[in-house]
């Protein structure tokens, strides 16, 4: 158990820092290239930014980069690899080589530390956390210099760009990074599309032409993918279609299969890292001690991950009997789509679930921020999102929620600036 009483403690009393609305309009207005564009996001996303930060501990942090580190381990055995592969589709069969932009490791924070909830390889959400961690204030000077955790935009964003380059390097040594194609299904319509113009213009200031489309722009011609008639270097995949299987991303599949682009995060990535089903292996201590893992890493990860198992028709009858300690995910879903606390199935969900593939997760109730509303302190749930590359965190966000799970439709939620508190 960590000392985390004083990040608790903030996070149920502190109101004294929270979002510059004048500073975050001029920020963002100035990345979106657009005067205006700060009033229509609010009009259209009125939950997307929350106004007040989360607070964790040093040690939250340091429990979540061990298990972070944990799973980097166990990915790279040959044993875990060939076991996990085997359930995805052909595809993914291959690695690339690169590793995969813009990891989210998903904790609930607990009296017992940290909990993995899962592992996204797309994740959403870093450009927008920046902004708001960029544009807090606290009310006096006592609670500035008493809390630490404030981003340099500048900074991450030269190396969020670096990232990028080296995800081409790795594939394409010696090639310069000239345009990126940041692709996703109907991007306009999608709610985090304020985040894909500011990829487009982040990328503007390194000298480095980008364009936002669907997946059905693309065309491979003499081995080479083109948008807009011009070569392609690298696609940031933002797609939900993880392995690339709907007939919109033919020419994707086709140019990833034959290595004429390098698309990050690839097939492989997602088959490694966030096919749910993979959770059953690192959360099982007999199944890590098979496939070769050392004692650390086990315990670790034990510690960490919630028990899952794959919802079968042999174990049917005991999950439904246990079910209301447990979280129910489709094992290839994505934002929260197809999820289900257990003590709200019904008979006509839990038969949906038998006939798809599903994980049954032990239930880990996520931690609470107090906030004010209309006077009022109201408490809003929320879960920690550790963005990462090869393994290193590059970015604490956390986003807060009322309900079954997280969503952008709470007064007073959506994604968090983190604070790390000192001395804990």
């Amino acid at each position: 158990m960590i000392d985390d009483s004083l990040a608790n403690s903030l996070n149920r009393h502190c109101h004294c820092i929270n979002v510059d609305q004048g500073l975050l309009q001029a920020s963002l207005e100035t990345r979106l290239g657009e005067t205006g564009a700060w009033s229509r996001l609010q009009d259209s996303h009125p939950h997307l930014l929350a106004d007040s930060p989360v607070f964790i501990s040093h040690g939250q942090v340091a429990q979540m980069k061990e298990l972070i580190a944990a799973i980097e381990r166990v990915v790279s055995l040959e044993s875990y690899q060939e076991e996990v592969i085997g359930w995805a589709p052909p595809i993914a069969r291959d690695n690339p080589g690169a590793h995969g932009v813009f990891f989210g490791y998903d904790f609930h924070l607990t009296n017992d530390g940290p909990q993995l909830i899962e592992i996204n390889t797309n994740a959403g959400g870093a450009l927008l956390l920046l902004e708001v961690a960029s544009a807090q204030q606290a009310c006096c000077s006592e609670v500035e210099n008493f809390v630490t955790g404030r981003v340099d935009t500048t900074d991450l964003e030269q190396t969020f760009v670096a990232m990028f380059r080296d995800e081409l390097r790795t594939q394409r040594p010696g090639r310069e990074l000239r345009r990126v194609a940041v692709v996703d299904e109907n991007p306009d319509e999608q709610y985090l599309s304020p985040e894909f113009t500011l990829f487009r213009t982040m990328f503007r200031r390194h000298n480095i032409e980008a364009l936002v489309t669907g997946p059905e722009a693309f065309l491979l011609e003499d081995g080479r993918l083109l948008v807009d008639e011009k070569p392609v270097d690298l696609v940031y995949n933002r797609l939900t279609d993880f392995y690339l299987q709907s007939p919109a991303c033919a020419v994707l599949n086709r140019a990833y299969r034959d290595a004429s682009a390098v698309i990050t995060p690839s097939p492989y990535t997602h088959a490694v890292y966030a096919n749910k089903q993979n959770l059953t292996v690192l959360c099982d201590a007999d199944r890590l001690i098979a496939l070769g893992a050392d004692k650390p890493t086990i315990a670790t990860l034990v510690r960490g991950v919630p028990r899952t198992e794959l919802v079968t028709a042999q174990n049917a009858d005991a999950l439904w009997a246990e079910r209301k300690r447990l979280f129910f995910k489709p094992t290839c879903g994505f934002g929260s789509r197809g999820t289900y606390k257990g003590a709200k199935l019904t008979r006509k969900t839990w038969d949906s679930i038998l006939s798809d593939k599903y994980i049954a997760q032990e239930l880990v109730a996520p931690s609470e921020r107090l906030v004010i509303l209309d006077g009022n302190e109201q408490a809003l749930k929320l879960d920690v999102r550790c963005y990462t590359y090869r393994g290193e965190i590059q970015l604490l966000g956390a986003r807060m929620y009322r309900g079954q799970t997280t969503n952008f439709r709470t007064d007073g939620g959506g994604l968090a600036a983190v604070f790390t508190a000192p001395g804990s």
